[in-house]
């Protein structure tokens, strides 16, 4: 098996665990994973796709400033130059993008704040944070239409080879060292996210 291919079963398998969890409403969101470091390339999703479904157009390759690299009729997903911004600046292999009920809310919530900050959370060590005080802060940015403005504002929070940006009433792009990360990063987010609501919730009915 090639390093594409390999890469393909690696995005792919990710689509599927997330599809599952519902996490593509209305083709929204899209994937990404580097398949080579020099030039850089990597494969994401075509634009306009069903996530629920698996087919052969899933994804296509692009270089490194999210242009197909071969012939296609495909279209890369509308945020494709926020993976740029992030294969270009670090060393990360993999990012995702979903759009999701709990992280728009809380993006809505904070918005004006320009941030969140979780602390006290035992899955906060998904993010590699092992201290008993530690705290995990997501930024948000706002959600530009015209996505190079939209990439040029993103690109401001990326500063390592793992992390996390919220776009507000958008959706979450995490990113990580490999696939595994980056889809560790994304669940231990959403859990904060869906965590944090329903506590308000309660509180707010006592």
């Amino acid at each position: 098996m090639s390093l594409l291919e390999q890469r393909w079963e690696k995005l792919a398998d990710i689509k599927r665990v997330l599809a599952k969890r519902e996490w593509f409403p209305g083709t929204s969101g899209n994937l990404a994973i580097k398949v080579n470091s020099d030039p850089i390339s990597f494969l994401v999703t075509a634009s306009g796709k069903d996530k629920t479904k698996e087919t052969s157009e899933d994804f296509l390759l692009v270089d490194s400033t999210g242009q197909p690299v071969h012939d296609t009729h495909l279209k890369p997903s509308a945020e494709t130059l926020l993976h740029v911004e992030i294969f270009n600046k670090t060393n990360a292999g993999c990012s995702l993008h979903v759009h999701t009920v709990d992280n728009n809310v809380i993006s809505e919530l904070y918005g004006d704040q320009g941030k969140i900050t979780f602390k006290g959370q035992e899955i906060i060590k998904a993010y590699g944070l092992w201290e008993e005080d530690a705290e995990f802060t997501i930024p948000i940015i706002y959600n530009h239409a015209h996505i190079p403005t939209l990439a040029k504002d993103f690109s401001k929070f990326v500063k390592g080879d793992a992390g996390a940006v919220l776009i507000r009433n958008h959706g979450i792009t995490v990113w990580g060292r490999d696939a595994l990360e980056a889809k560790k990063f994304l669940e231990a987010s959403e859990f904060l996210f869906s965590y944090h609501l329903k506590l308000m919730a309660l509180k707010a009915v006592r």
